[in-house]
C-alpha cells in the first residue's frame, strides 16, 4: 500500500504542475487588460507602465509563472489589483467558507442519494424505483440558481423561516442555530445535484450487486439480511466514493451562483468580483487553489478507493 500511495503521489505532482500552468495561461488569453480596471480613462501611459512594473506584467510570461507560481507554494498570491491589498488572507477565509458550505451541501446528497439510491435498487422496475429516479433526475436538471431562488422566495419571503443572505451575526462563526440557519437554503441547494448522480449511481450498484450469483449463494446458506446489506455496501462503496469525491470537488469551484442567490461570501463570490473588476491575481491565485483542491481530493479518493478494494492496486 506504501508503495502504490507513494506512486499516485508522484503522479499527481506533474498533473498539479500543468493544471497550475493552465490557471495561469487562461487569465492571460482573456480579453482585456486588468490594469484598465483600477486606472482612469485618462491616465498617462508613463503611469500605466509604470503600474504594470510594479504588478510583475511587464516582464515575459515564462518569468512571471515561474515567480508566481513559486511565491504561491510558500502561501504568497501577490496583491489585490481591485483592493490594493495581500490576496491571502481573503482567499483563506473565502476558502475555509466555501469548503464548509461544500461539505455540508455534499453530505446531505451523499446521504440522500445512497437512501434513495439504495431504495430503488432493492426494489428495481417497482413504483418506488420510478418515484425515486424521479427525484433524482429532478435534481441533476434543475438550475441551482433557480432552486436557490425559490426556496428564498418559499421560506424567507412568504413564510419567514429561514434568512436568505449572509453567513450570521457580524463576529466570528460559531456552531449555534444563529449561525447554522443561514446554512440551511444554501446547502440543499448544493445538494441536489450530487443527490441526483449518487441516487442514479448507487441504484445501479445495488441491482447490479443484488443478482450476483454470490449474493444468491449468501441467501441459499442462510445469511440474514443485515449480513447481505453489509456485503453489498462494501461491494458498492469504491464507485459510490469516486463520484461524492468528485463532486465535492466540483461544489468547490461550481457554487458561484449559489453563492450570489445567497451572498455566501465564499470562493464563489471571490471568483465573481474578481471577474467583473478584472482582477487578475485574484482570480490566479483563486482558481488555482480550486483546481489544487479538486487534484487534492482526486487523490484521497484514489487512496481510499484502493484501501476499501485491494484489487485496484493492479491498475
Amino acid at each position: 500500500m506504501l508503495e502504490y500511495t507513494l506512486k499516485r503521489i508522484a503522479y499527481t505532482i506533474p498533473i498539479g504542475l500543468a493544471v497550475s500552468l493552465v490557471c495561469f495561461m487562461l487569465v492571460h488569453i482573456s480579453p482585456g487588460d486588468p490594469i484598465d480596471a483600477i486606472v482612469p480613462p485618462d491616465t498617462s501611459t508613463e503611469v500605466i507602465e509604470q503600474i504594470r512594473a510594479e504588478y510583475g506584467l511587464d516582464r515575459p510570461l515564462p518569468v512571471q509563472y515561474g515567480l508566481w507560481l513559486s511565491r504561491a507554494v510558500q502561501g504568497d498570491f501577490g496583491v489585490s489589483i481591485a483592493k490594493g491589498r495581500p490576496i491571502g488572507p481573503d482567499l483563506w477565509v473565502a476558502t475555509k467558507n466555501s469548503l464548509m458550505l461544500a461539505a455540508f451541501g455534499a453530505t446531505l446528497g451523499f446521504f440522500m442519494g445512497c437512501v434513495l439510491g439504495g431504495v430503488a435498487g432493492a426494489f428495481r422496475d417497482s413504483w418506488i424505483d420510478r418515484i425515486c429516479l424521479g427525484i433524482a433526475l429532478f435534481g441533476v436538471s434543475v438550475p441551482h440558481y433557480w432552486l436557490g431562488m425559490v426556496l428564498v422566495i418559499v421560506f424567507s419571503v412568504q413564510l419567514n423561516l429561514l434568512p436568505s443572505m449572509g453567513m450570521g451575526p457580524t463576529g466570528p462563526w460559531a456552531w449555534d442555530w444563529d449561525h447554522l440557519r443561514f446554512m440551511v437554503l444554501p446547502t440543499i441547494t448544493l445538494s441536489m445535484i450530487p443527490a441526483g448522480l449518487v441516487t442514479r449511481t448507487v441504484r445501479g450498484l445495488v441491482s447490479d450487486i443484488m443478482g450476483q450469483d454470490y449474493i444468491t449463494t449468501l441467501r441459499g446458506k442462510g445469511l440474514r439480511t443485515s449480513g447481505i446489506v453489509l456485503h453489498v455496501i462494501k461491494n458498492a462503496a469504491p464507485t459510490t466514493l469516486a463520484v461524492m469525491g468528485l463532486q465535492l470537488a466540483s461544489l468547490l469551484g461550481g457554487s458561484i451562483l449559489v453563492e450570489a442567490v445567497f451572498a455566501w461570501p465564499g470562493t464563489g463570490m471571490l471568483l465573481n468580483n474578481a471577474i467583473f473588476q478584472r482582477d487578475l491575481p485574484v482570480l490566479q491565485a483563486t482558481t488555482l487553489v480550486l483546481a489544487f483542491f479538486f487534484v487534492f481530493l482526486n487523490l484521497i479518493v484514489d487512496l481510499a478507493q484502493t484501501a476499501l478494494d485491494p484489487r485496484m492496486r493492479r491498475t
